[in-house]
């Protein structure tokens, strides 16, 4: 008999490994199946495989006890509020952010945090943080495993390889933009055709100290001359560039020969180089059925503002506990599955996606080289170098305001509620971030409300902590529900009594099961 596992995954890039963190966190069997035999690749280190991880990422990484393999904590940047000079904190089509422009107190409930700010990462170094922690909570990964087949029934899954069959009760395509996992179950992909052709490159260019350095808006689209040797093109050709063919030096000539209107500087060696669109395509489900997408394979886009890994991993992070939590609730054969929570994935996450398709879709359309392009170009320079303007932007590129939508009524009106919980400096110097690393809600109650604590006993401490304790700044805050991602399900203000029965009812919504 083949093995049942509780979750088949596929693809082991970071959106895989990261929900196979989550899942093997709480003990649900995982197997993970990737494509590729090594996971060694020179496209995952620098130049290329570098990436930059928005504050949504690096808060997941922070809850999970993982950012320290990334940063120095102690060396992370604090922002409180404006200062002189400029700090490089992201880009719209090129144009740079100034991160010192930065005014905190702006969000009221966002604090001086090692998770406040984003900061610089590989593909290489993100897979193997991810992959150590995946193995060392026992999951299983396979390599050099293509997925060919995909079977299910009420109860699992088949999943085909070109060597094996393996069976789970549940299978997320995490599998890329050319997903397998999506196309054979056949989800539906919608969205806008390409407009642009991109290239990533590793070359070696004689006369490169006559291009100006980073972003560079050309007479065909942009292009980015990257001190580390990675140079990027992008031209409007309606997408015509046959991306089967293997992209020749004499073509990135070309290409580069019309991005400058010249021919004096010269491609001598191309190391490594891709092609990609700004092709911009979305599931209009995220589940059918027992099969799941999250990642590009939910959802593709240009690279424009460096959101595919962040919206991947913002997609592992939801999943993972409700996936989980689906999952304990049923591990007989028998027993019929309440799907409501695992539901709110798509709810909560479709939206993110949809957002982040859009804000590809503008920077495409203030890079076009003609007068509308360059209109709208010109009024977003002058909006990014104003303090309210440069605000906007960073709250847009960093995830400061995203909210989900958790419900109606008033005990889902508050501001906080759907938002990432701040990270509180707690008594005895401890942070709230280092409290979510079990992968648990917690019920923060800075007032020690009896009441409260009852509440947790009576029926939520297999899943909810419940943690009494003051904080340095309360943002006047009396008590919160935080769920196992660190979302703010329920709120008791500072000046009111905590109404116990909405918290029992945020309890019972997201961890009845």
């Amino acid at each position: 008999m083949t093995k049942l596992y509780d979750i088949v995954i596929a693809g082991a890039g970071p959106v895989g490994l990261f929900l196979a963190c989550e899942l093997g966190l709480r003990q649900i069997s995982v197997l993970v199946l990737e494509q590729s035999i090594q996971q060694e690749s020179p496209w995952k280190v620098q130049p290329l495989g570098l990436r930059g991880m928005n504050t949504q990422s690096v808060e997941a990484f922070y809850r999970r006890g993982l950012l320290g393999k990334f940063f120095d904590l102690d060396e992370r940047p604090q922002y409180e509020g404006k200062k002189p000079g400029f700090t490089f904190g992201g880009h719209f089509a090129g144009m740079k952010i100034n991160a010192n422009l930065l005014e905190l107190g702006r969000w009221k409930y966002r604090l001086p945090s090692p998770a406040l700010s984003p900061g610089p990462t590989s593909m290489d170094q993100v897979e193997k943080v991810l992959t150590e922690r995946a193995e060392g909570l026992g999951v299983t990964i396979l390599r050099g495993q293509s997925v060919q087949e995909i079977t299910q029934d009420e109860r699992s899954v088949s999943v085909e390889t070109d060597q094996k069959r393996f069976r789970g009760r549940w299978l997320v395509g995490c599998d890329g933009g050319r997903s397998t996992v999506r196309k054979e179950v056949g989800f539906d992909f919608v969205g806008t055709d390409a407009k642009l052709t991109g290239y990533a490159t590793h070359i070696d260019l004689e006369g490169r100290d006559k291009l100006q350095p980073g972003f560079n808006v050309s007479k065909t689209g942009m292009y980015i001359n990257v001190p580390n040797g990675a140079f990027h093109l992008l031209e409007f050709d309606d997408a015509s560039y046959d991306r089967s063919q293997d992209i020749t030096q004499e073509h990135l000539q070309k290409v580069l020969n019309r991005a400058i209107g010249r021919t004096d500087v010269k491609i001598t060696k191309v190391h490594l180089a891709s092609s990609y669109t700004d092709r911009s395509m979305q599931a209009t489900a995220y589940r059918k059925s027992r099969v799941l997408l999250a990642g590009d394979a939910a959802h593709i886009h240009s690279p424009l503002g460096a959101q595919g890994m962040n919206v991947g991993l913002g997609d592992a992070m939801n999943l993972g506990w409700k996936l989980a939590a689906t999952i304990s609730q049923t591990r007989t054969e028998y027993e019929t599955e309440d799907l409501t929570l695992l539901d709110t994935y798509e709810s909560e996450r479709h939206p993110i996606a949809a957002w982040v398709l859009d804000w590809t879709r503008s920077q495409v359309t203030a890079l076009k080289p003609d007068p509308f392009g360059r209109a709208t170009r010109a009024l977003l320079e002058d909006l990014i170098q104003t303090t309210d303007g440069a605000n906007l932007f960073i709250d847009r590129i960093w995830g400061l305001s995203q909210r989900y939508t958790l419900g109606e009524g008033e005990a889902h009106a508050h501001p906080l509620v759907g938002c990432s919980a701040p990270d509180f400096e707690l008594g005895g110097g401890s942070r709230l971030g280092e409290k979510l690393e079990g992968g648990r809600g917690l019920l923060l109650d800075f007032g020690g409300d009896e009441a409260l604590r009852e509440l947790v006993r009576g029926g939520f401490e297999e899943k909810v902590d419940y943690l009494a304790i003051e904080a340095k700044e309360e943002c006047g805050l009396r008590a919160s529900l935080i769920r196992p991602d660190g979302i703010v399900a329920w709120v008791a203000d500072g000046n009111a009594q905590s109404d116990v029965k909405a918290a029992k009812a945020a309890l019972e919504q997201w961890f009845g099961l």
